[in-house]
């Protein structure tokens, strides 16, 4: 699940389903994700390190997996389709 305004960017409708071949790590649905949208390279995750913005945070099964590594596996439920890897842009201010 991606924010108001990615998916906008990318000209989807809800949910966007992935096939990620591999091992499903963030990285590895980052990489599907601009793969299928190349729009959205860049907005989610640095271009040259693959490190992921200061204000986008990742959410899967009720838990923050913002700090988790890029290569960990993520929860089986989100691998199986059964839950779904939501990317939320953060809000700041004072």
């Amino acid at each position: 699940m991606l924010p108001a305004h990615l998916r906008a960017l990318a000209g989807v409708d809800g949910e966007v389903l992935l096939d990620v071949p591999e091992r499903v790590t963030l990285d590895a649905v980052l990489d599907a994700l601009e793969a299928r949208h190349p729009v959205l390279r860049g907005t989610i995750r640095d271009h040259t390190t693959k490190r992921r913005r200061a204000f986008v945070r990742f959410y899967a099964c009720a838990e923050d997996l913002s700090h988790d590594p890029p290569d960990a596996p993520l929860p089986e439920l989100v691998a199986t389709g059964t839950e779904p890897f939501v990317v939320v842009g953060a809000m700041a201010g004072g």
